[in-house]
């Protein structure tokens, strides 16, 4: 493991590190001073590779690197931070990017379940919206940029109330005819990451990538519950509680939105961010056979109506086999 920076090590002559603020999935984050630009803090985001890697490949994943950064570099979107410059340092990359102050959803989450409690179903729709305009943002970009580390720590809110999803530490560029390469270490956090997203050369990720992982984020904030791992519910479907079992308080709408969301199958999920948007805010329709419950079933209800239906298979079963054994004998 490479050593973390020391506080007070500058970097590129200009920026000077006060602290480590974070661990995302591909480095580390750093809070650090401006000494250019008095009285300006950044957040520097670290990018580390997988040091086993052939030196032809590495250089490859550099050169992805600084074509990515300056996609980056040219975004303006009042819910994403500001990238203003980005470097090497020896065998690391980093971005430079706005310091966002204020609390990161998790940390709200966590508050609320301490107190237990929720978030109210009206707060992270707000914030929802929000996201969603980012992501739309992020996803019409030309080329398109998928941001593919979503989750309730990247997502702070400003004193003023204002979104900001950061840390880009695992975005990819759909360029066209181009694969990415996937060196970086770390492919997202498992709660949140499809199945798509743990391929190889990541060739099948786009952005019904992150209207999963969007989902999954949802789903944690308005239970205070992780949801259950893409691979697992793979192997098990049942292993996904749907989330009014855990908070009865949160609309039928919101729920069905959300499982919508965290289909395993992209195919299954909304097509874009802006779909997934209006349907948790009710202005769309969710298509009957793609929603997690038929529409006006809560999930309880939808347990037993289950139950009921297992129920009655086997009583027909049961029935057909006495009839049949009844023929044999009056043979």
């Amino acid at each position: 493991m490479p050593l973390p920076l020391r506080n007070g090590e500058v970097l590129r002559g200009r920026y000077k590190i006060r602290e480590r603020i974070g661990q995302g999935g591909s480095g580390s984050i750093y809070l650090a001073d401006d000494i250019r630009l008095e009285g300006r803090q950044c957040a520097l985001k670290e990018v580390e590779y997988d040091r086993a890697l052939p030196k032809h490949v590495l250089d490859q994943a550099r050169e992805q690197f600084l074509r990515e950064a300056t996609v980056l570099a040219r975004l303006d979107h009042p819910n994403l931070p500001k990238v203003s410059d980005f470097f090497s340092n020896g065998a690391r990359d980093y971005l430079v990017m706005d310091y966002v102050p204020g609390k990161d959803l998790r940390e709200m989450m966590m508050e609320a379940r301490r107190n237990k409690t929720f978030l109210p179903e009206n707060n992270i729709l707000l914030w929802a919206a929000q996201i969603a305009d980012a992501l739309h943002h992020l996803h019409h970009q030309d080329p398109p940029i998928i941001h593919r580390d979503i989750k309730p720590s990247n997502l702070k809110i400003t004193p003023n109330g204002v979104i900001k999803l950061v840390d880009f530490g695992l975005v990819k560029i759909m360029a066209p005819d181009e694969v990415t390469i996937t060196v970086i270490q770390g492919q997202g956090t498992a709660l949140y990451t499809p199945l798509e997203q743990y391929g190889g050369d990541d060739t099948h990720t786009d952005p019904r990538a992150d209207i999963f992982s969007f989902g999954a984020t949802l789903y944690h904030l308005v239970t205070n519950e992780p949801p259950a791992e893409a691979r697992k519910r793979f192997l098990n479907s049942r292993s996904l509680i749907p989330p009014r079992q855990i908070n009865p308080a949160i609309s039928s709408r919101v729920e069905r939105a959300i499982l919508w969301a965290m289909a395993l199958h992209p195919d299954e999920r909304p097509p874009t961010v802006l779909m997934f948007r209006d349907a948790l805010l009710g202005s769309r329709e969710i298509p009957a056979h793609l929603q997690g419950s038929p529409p006006g079933i809560d999930s309880q209800s939808l347990s037993l109506f289950n139950t009921t239906l297992e129920k009655a298979i086997g009583y027909t079963a049961l029935g057909l086999f006495l009839l049949g054994l009844l023929v044999t004998l009056m043979r």
